[in-house]
């Protein structure tokens, strides 16, 4: 493995960016980087400034980019059992690097900076008929929330975007299509009492309960008669609740409740039927509500949306991906930026080293194999960009 791109790889997992930490002493240490290239950055800031989006083009202003897209967060180790320091990269002595993001994604993004030299000299020679971007985004993890700030950006400068290859892990197989997520919180208030005067109260938990029911059956309706899709591994449009918070004490009716439940749907499924349909029902449970309690109440308050994905076959990036990789493209049931580059018309494929089944996990890791296969592929992939 090049020395290199082993060293990029543990200074970048060096950096705890867990979504609730800033990411700015990665983007900077990266800025940086580009900057010792001879590289300028543009950072795109969150609303506290605690955070920031970095984009970097390599290549005439005035050529069509392909943009190298990865997310500099990583989730949470609180209460996983680790074997190896998650903030240190470890070999492990198996063909395995360990660290947190290794495989999501800081594995893309180490393979993306160790190619810069390449992709400057290309650049500085005159040889490269499109552009390549480079670009990091914040929270993704937490929904996908950073990102849009530097695809406007980029659409406000008028920058062209031919094509986006989104670095998630896929063991080096394309990602061509995924489905969307939206996450739904879901107060309920009522009325408090005294357990003995039940019928003085109205119960938040029981009202949140019977939504939660609804929920299930229409997620049961799509699992059994819904639109299928087998290019996906879950074929169906699905729901489930994830969080729910309420009551004080035992003896006490609770006045207060809160849920929160998701929605995964397919590429044209529209979510909204799904939402529609729990706000029906609530406004029926909440006749009942304020039949006792006129202060009885029900808000649905939609807190993350990222829409699905399908690929272009007709890009430059699907010609380029299906023309170096030896398996069809694939749907899956996660979510990614993908979606929100596509939306913005910038066509996209997701493809990295890693597995998916490693992210999120105690003992994260990426193989060393497949660093050294997307290093190559990134290779052949600028050979594409090439006069």
């Amino acid at each position: 493995m090049d020395t290199t791109l082993a060293d990029l790889l543990a200074e970048l997992i060096g950096f705890d960016t867990t979504s609730r930490n800033s990411n700015l002493q990665l983007i900077e240490w990266v800025r940086r980087y580009l900057a010792g290239h001879g590289l300028a950055s543009r950072l795109t800031h969150s609303d506290d400034g605690s955070k920031a989006n970095l984009f970097c083009r390599i290549g005439g202003d005035d050529l069509p980019l392909i943009v190298l897209s990865g997310h500099s967060d990583v989730v949470p180790v609180d209460g996983q059992d680790w074997s190896y320091p998650p903030f240190q990269l470890t070999d492990g002595g198996d063909g395995r690097l360990y660290g947190r993001g290794s495989a999501d994604m800081k594995g893309f993004i180490a393979c993306v900076l160790a190619r810069v030299p390449d992709f400057v000299a290309l650049a500085k020679a005159g040889q490269l008929r499109q552009g390549i971007g480079i670009a990091l985004s914040y929270d993704e993890e937490v929904g996908c929330l950073g990102v849009g700030r530097l695809i406007d950006d980029l659409v406000a400068q008028g920058v062209t975007v031919a094509g986006c290859l989104i670095g998630e892990p896929t063991s080096m197989r394309p990602v061509v299509a995924h489905k969307g997520i939206a996450h739904y919180r879901c107060r309920v208030r009522g009325r408090a009492a005294h357990s003995s005067l039940t019928p003085y109260g109205v119960n938040a938990i029981e009202y949140a309960a019977r939504l939660i029911t609804h929920i299930r059956k229409l997620a049961d309706a799509e699992a059994s008669f819904g639109h299928r899709q087998p290019l996906y591994d879950v074929p169906f449009t699905t729901m489930q609740t994830g969080v729910i918070r309420g009551g004080v004490a035992c003896n006490i009716v609770p006045a207060d409740c809160e849920f929160m439940f998701e929605c995964r749907w397919l590429p044209g499924d529209d979510p909204q039927r799904l939402v529609s349909s729990v706000a029906d029902y609530a406004a029926s449970l909440l006749l009942e509500m304020r039949a006792v309690a006129e202060e009885a109440d029900i808000e649905i308050e939609r807190v993350v949306y990222s829409p699905a994905f399908e690929a272009e076959p007709d890009s430059d990036i699907s010609r380029y991906v299906h023309g170096l990789c030896a398996c069809a493209g694939r749907g899956v049931a996660y979510t990614t930026e993908a979606g929100l580059f596509s939306e913005a018309g910038m066509p996209c494929v997701v493809l990295g080293p890693g597995s998916i089944e490693q992210a999120h996990r105690p003992d994260e890791f990426i193989e060393i194999a497949q660093l050294n296969a997307c290093h190559d592929w990134l290779g052949l992939l600028t050979n594409n960009l090439i006069k």
